[in-house]
């Protein structure tokens, strides 16, 4: 009962920081140091937490060790321990808890083709599988994108793919914003090591959402931020959107995402995948206490490689920036180059950070600065 009030009283805090943010922080552009003296920010920055670790935040609150552990877990996303990510983020508690996951139903990728429908409406025009390979220059102006062999010409361009890519690899050295030292310097949120799995068979004791926990916290964040290697003793996540959406598996059977953080840049080979496969489906016959080896009609992994090959992630990263203090807001890689005029970035390495709905973000403020420079006369 205690515990209940002190979660509703942490949850609050939560609360505060979470609606500073969305209403004060998230659609600044992070261009001039200005955008963060609002009066609110400054008037609430003690509450703010910046220089406090949600570590020792979550322990004013908690003894219970589960519970803290439950409270932890979002850190591992965010790029450091929970020892040294900021307090500002029990945001992501409050986010959780309070305001609920929502699923689309269908699947994710509904919420992709909603997108697509709208932008269709709105006049824009697509071209898939067409990688860009070039981002062509007229002096401090970039005057077309090259794909497959053809230029096509564009008053702007938004380069929502990976920052890292856009700058080392797409445009000429003498116009990069940064340069390969910068990006060595960077600390990158984790990887992720990924399988989908087809199910036979329904699971008992499994929700939609279910965090495993049954391993040493401490020992698999060490292993993704302490010492990167493939960690001995993983956590994990699964999603089994068949819970709840009978439209994604096939009557009597279940549809499951098993999710591991994973340090970035390490190598992630078949052997490897298949040897932390048959750890989880194990440990998941064991927690559930029923066959599910057998029962496995499909299989697919994605790690590093493919986060690479498909997205041209920095060191196969899939959670951007670790959310540290010196990466956050006016920190982060800058949405503009200033030595392309009409370049403009987005996504995940820039503000206001990782995530889908940041990402979405991100894509509205950049079309806002662009709005600005329009009427600057750029």
């Amino acid at each position: 009962m205690e515990s209940g009030k002190k979660l509703i009283r942490f949850l609050e805090e939560g609360k505060f920081k979470y609606e500073i943010g969305v209403k004060k922080l998230i659609y600044n552009p992070g261009l001039q140091w200005a955008e963060l003296f609002d009066w609110e920010v400054v008037k609430g920055a003690r509450r703010l937490q910046l220089f406090s670790s949600l570590s020792s935040h979550i322990r004013k609150y908690f003894k219970n060790p589960r519970l803290i552990q439950l409270l932890e877990f979002p850190a591992l996303f965010l790029g450091a321990k929970p020892q040294h990510t900021p307090a500002l983020y029990s945001l992501m508690n409050y986010a959780d808890m309070s305001l609920g996951t929502w699923y689309p139903k269908g699947g994710m990728y509904q919420v992709v083709k909603g997108m697509e429908r709208l932008a269709r409406e709105q006049g824009v025009k697509f071209l898939f599988d067409c990688e860009v390979t070039k981002i062509n220059l007229n002096g401090k102006r970039a005057k077309s994108v090259e794909v497959k062999g053809v230029n096509i010409p564009s008053d702007f361009i938004v380069a929502s793919a990976d920052y890292n890519h856009v700058d080392q690899t797409l445009i000429p050295s003498s116009h990069r914003k940064y340069n390969a030292a910068y990006w060595d310097k960077r600390l990158m949120a984790p990887s992720a090591l990924l399988f989908f799995v087809g199910l036979n068979k329904k699971l008992n004791g499994l929700m939609h959402h279910t965090l495993f926990f049954d391993q040493d916290f401490d020992k698999h964040a060490s292993a993704i931020y302490d010492q990167p290697k493939w960690p001995t003793a993983p956590q994990f996540y699964i999603s089994c959107p068949s819970k709840t959406d009978s439209s994604v598996a096939p009557e009597g059977c279940e549809n499951l995402l098993i999710l591991i953080p994973v340090a970035p840049g390490l190598e992630d080979a078949d052997e490897i995948r298949e040897t932390y496969f048959r750890t989880v489906v194990k440990r998941l016959e064991y927690i559930l206490g029923e066959e599910i080896a057998r029962h496995i009609i499909y299989k697919r992994s994605y790690a590093h490689s493919d986060f690479i090959s498909d997205y041209n992630a920095f060191k196969g990263n899939a959670y951007g920036l670790a959310n540290t203090l010196l990466q956050t807001a006016n920190l982060k890689p800058s949405m503009v180059n200033g030595k392309i005029d009409n370049l403009v970035y987005a996504g995940q390495l820039t503000v206001p950070g990782p995530g889908v709905p940041p990402s979405l973000i991100s894509g509205q403020v950049a079309a806002q600065v662009i709005l600005n420079k329009e009427k600057k006369g750029f």
